[in-house]
């Protein structure tokens, strides 16, 4: 039986039986499927090899292409010397600016000598990393490096007088992997054995036929696949098509699939909903850069976007600025904020300064070791944002362990504000203990007493370890564990621009006089855990949910629930903030590729409907919305209260 829960109390009405063609998933039009039917399985396969997020340093934002083996090996040093190796921080990653040349006789990738000197090797191979990375890996470290999927690369596009840029003919100048793929990744991977690829995308976004560059001879044109800020006139099959070819070769090359693959395309191209399907982490923003605004505004880009990320893939909202700028050891509390906001976020953890002139309050900052391990929680779940507003943030995130969660109270104002946390955001039994460890004073701060308020100081942010009792016992709300969702199907029909993402003061048009700096990055719309595809609370008829998934008609989400859970639940129903109205939506529950529960056609304005199911042995539900007619909008729905027990 299914339940419709009014304002007064449940109504029962008979099951919705409909044959099993209906509940199929097949697309009436020309024999294609809509992606809907479940599968029985979980679809999303890893690219790479990364559990937790990746951690480890990085040269650009220290260095720029201004590197040399010298620079990167001291910050190496430094972080074996300091502990923050063993904090996790392994990965040392070249960016642009080591490259001299592609080799005119055979096209093979030539190394700036005069930076990187081991490099020099002489013989058929001319130059060879070998030694750098040999080096990296006898001090326990892991080695990366820096390419671009088009022909030519970033500091080419924008440093014309930089003189570490690639030198030669037109041809030797293309160092990027626009037709070079499988050697250029057989050298990097197999000779020189790297363990991390970071792909840029300028060469395929800059280097029009109208650019000065290109008019002037000095580079071939490529028309753009990714236009900056739009992702209505990107090719987005053919970006998609690219970074397949290297994420193809890279699993060839390491069968036992023993890389990282750093997308960086800057949030363009929608990349914020296919790059769990081509790399291990993609970045959500453009880059980012020492100040408050732009920091906002690369955490912005990945906090809606929770269903996403998962062990073996996250969200990347660039690498962290402990310690330059505005979070540098003279700015304390902005760089705890930066570090806390990436680690609740479960985002990748590269360090970005000179560490060889860090000072120790900055290494203290990146080694927290209760702060990274807030990060690198077995668990995979990325924080879920449990009150927002323009000016106060809290976002929760259950860890591995039943009853614990890390939660980030922030200021993101510049003048003092109060919040107050609760049992609710938490979700936890008010009537019951909670204990709260703040995690910068490495100190217990007693009971949360049902709500606590707190002070913060401007741009603070306050992180805690919380552990109480489960609202649901020994069950979890779906919300609860977002690391084991795959969005399988989002429901999107149309590209819109993500407008709850901080609007800073672009670095690269800092005045005003052009219009300013708009929504860009593509993707709004998709699933979220408490909260609807854009943003607000979950409703239906009238009635409020705290927890929940909103996502659109025409969707699949698939969940992991193999620790043991019996029992599924939840509310469902069209959305109150629905912009399709006049269709009705059916909601379908498969368990193991078996239909389990199915409602009848839900309306809008119609009380919810209690769905359930026995779960036992099931490892992968499929959580289906399909929408049923045509609306005059998108349909909003939502699986309010879902459950596992």
């Amino acid at each position: 039986m299914l339940r419709l829960i009014g304002r007064h109390g449940p109504l029962l009405v008979a099951a919705m039986l409909l044959p099993a063609a209906a509940a199929s998933g097949k697309h009436s039009r020309a024999g294609r499927t809509d992606g809907l039917e479940a599968t029985g399985h979980w679809s999303h396969r890893k690219v790479g090899s990364a559990e937790t997020p990746p951690m480890g340093w990085n040269s650009w934002n220290a260095f720029g292409t201004a590197i040399t083996e010298a620079k990167v090996i001291g910050s190496a040093e430094v972080i074996r010397a300091s502990g923050l190796a063993e904090a996790g921080y392994r990965s040392i990653n070249l960016d642009d600016g080591w490259w001299l040349k592609r080799r005119a006789s055979d096209g093979r990738m030539q190394v700036r000598t005069n930076l990187f000197p081991s490099a020099a090797v002489g013989g058929r191979e001319g130059t060879s990393l070998r030694p750098f990375t040999d080096r990296l890996h006898a001090m326990g470290l892991r080695a990366g490096i820096y390419t671009d999927i088009g022909r030519n690369a970033c500091s080419q596009a924008w440093s014309s007088d930089n003189p570490n840029l690639p030198e030669g003919t037109v041809a030797e100048r293309e160092v990027g992997l626009y037709g070079h793929a499988e050697p250029d990744l057989a050298l990097y991977f197999r000779d020189w054995n790297f363990d991390y690829l970071k792909v840029d995308a300028c060469g395929i976004a800059h280097y029009a036929a109208t650019r000065p560059q290109v008019t002037q001879g000095r580079f071939r044109a490529l028309a753009p696949l990714v236009v900056d800020a739009d992702a209505n006139r990107s090719d987005i099959p053919a970006v998609r098509a690219l970074y397949a070819q290297v994420r193809d070769a890279l699993r060839r090359l390491r069968p036992a699939n023993d890389f990282v693959l750093s997308l960086c395309n800057w949030g363009s191209a929608n990349v914020r909903a296919w790059g769990k399907d081509f790399g291990t982490i993609w970045r959500t923003s453009n880059d980012i850069d020492p100040t408050w605004g732009r920091m906002l505004h690369n955490f912005d880009s990945v906090a809606t976007r929770e269903l996403y990320a998962g062990p073996g893939h996250w969200n990347d909202p660039d690498m962290l600025e402990v310690g330059n700028g505005t979070f540098d050891a003279a700015h304390p509390v902005e760089a705890q904020a930066h570090m806390s906001l990436w680690a609740i976020a479960a985002a990748p953890l590269v360090i970005g300064t000179d560490l060889t002139r860090a000072d120790p309050r900055t290494i203290a900052t990146l080694g927290n070791r209760e702060v990274i391990a807030v990060d690198q929680d077995s668990a995979g779940n990325q924080g879920v944002i449990a009150y927002t507003d323009d000016e106060r943030e809290i976002v929760v995130k259950s860890l591995a362990g039943h009853g614990a969660k890390a939660v980030v109270l922030l200021n993101r104002t510049a003048e003092p504000t109060d919040i107050m946390l609760t049992a609710a955001h938490l979700k936890f039994a008010g009537d019951r203990p909670t204990v709260l460890r703040d995690l910068w004073a490495h100190a217990d701060i007693g009971d949360l007493g049902g709500q606590r308020s707190f002070r913060l100081a401007p741009h603070q942010a306050l992180m805690l370890l919380a552990r109480g009792t489960p609202e649901r016992g020994s069950g979890l709300y779906l919300s609860e564990m977002p690391g084991r969702i795959n969005v399988a199907v989002d429901g999107i029909t149309a590209l819109e621009p993500d407008p709850l993402i901080h609007r800073m003061v672009d670095p690269y048009h800092p005045g005003t006089t052009w219009t300013g700096n708009r929504p860009a990055y593509a993707g709004w719309g998709g699933p979220r855990a408490d909260a609807t595809p854009y943003g607000q609370d979950l409703r239906v008829a009238g009635v409020a949910y705290r927890s929940g998934l909103g996502v659109l008609a025409n969707s699949r989400l698939e969940a992991r629930v193999e620790r043991g859970f019996r029992r599924f639940s939840a509310r469902v129903g069209l959305d109150d903030s629905t912009r399709g109205t006049r269709a009705a939506v059916r909601f379908e529950l498969y368990g193991d590729g078996r239909r389990l529960a199915l409602s009848p056609p839900m309306r809008f304005n119609q009380p919810a409907a209690e769905l359930t199911a026995e779960i036992a042995g099931v490892r992968v539900l499929e959580l289906v919305v399909r929408q049923l007619g045509p609306a005059n909008g998108n349909v909003v729905a939502s699986w309010a209260e879902a459950r596992v027990d």
